[in-house]
């Protein structure tokens, strides 16, 4: 059977889409640094943020893994962390890799879904495939330096590529317009993880009793 048709990227936004790439591989190669590692490791952790989101996507959808087949997206990557190593980390951390990074979350939350429903996965699964796409190579990351995840983290992250997703997936069913849709999605899920960071948005922790402590 011939594999799904999938929207093709215009070349905008299939720059975008590399170029969020590069900065989740940065967020890792940062975090490597952070920590002191080796290059070997800070390689690693820029390729695992860098597509960690949309193998898990393309294994549980039963695509082809998206980065074993375009040449580009592993070379990004590592150049990534080889740019990185050569340069204060200081330069890079900031506010301009946060808004950075919210635009690569809202942009692969969309397409995450967009593929997931050209692969005739559901509605519902798909949004959450759009959400794995954009988010879980950063848990991966998190996971490996043994530091809290995203998803332990109160701040509007992983809800905003939720946002994104849930848009991306309404217009589709709705019918709409693919460029109006996706710019909206987008556009959704960017303007609120920029409030999260302006405004320092969370989410209300579960507010129930306590366990006692084992004495």
């Amino acid at each position: 059977m011939a594999p799904p048709t999938i929207p093709a990227l215009p070349t905008l936004l299939a720059l975008l889409d590399l170029g969020g790439i590069a900065v989740f591989a940065l967020t890792g190669a940062l975090l490597a640094a952070r920590l002191r590692q080796t290059f070997v490791t800070m390689a690693f952790f820029a390729l695992v943020t860098g597509v960690g989101g949309g193998s898990v996507r393309d294994l549980l959808i039963g695509a082809p893994v998206f980065w074993i087949h375009d040449p580009a997206v592993a070379p990004v990557c590592l150049g990534v962390a080889l740019v990185a190593w050569f340069t204060p980390r200081g330069v890079w951390e900031g506010a301009l890799l946060e808004w950075a990074d919210a635009a690569g979350l809202a942009a692969y939350s969309v397409l995450g879904t967009a593929k997931s429903l050209a692969y005739g996965v559901p509605v519902v699964p798909a949004v959450l495939m759009g959400v794995i796409t954009g988010c879980v190579g950063g848990i991966i990351r998190d996971v490996l330096a043994s530091r809290p995840s995203i998803l332990m983290r109160p701040e509007l992250y992983v809800t905003a590529a939720a946002l994104s997703s849930a848009l991306a997936a309404a217009g589709a069913w709705a019918g709409l317009s693919t460029p109006v849709t996706w710019t909206v999605a987008m556009a959704a899920g960017f303007a609120l993880r920029g409030a999260a960071i302006r405004l320092k948005l969370a989410l209300p922790a579960y507010g129930g009793e306590r366990e006692p402590e084992s004495q």
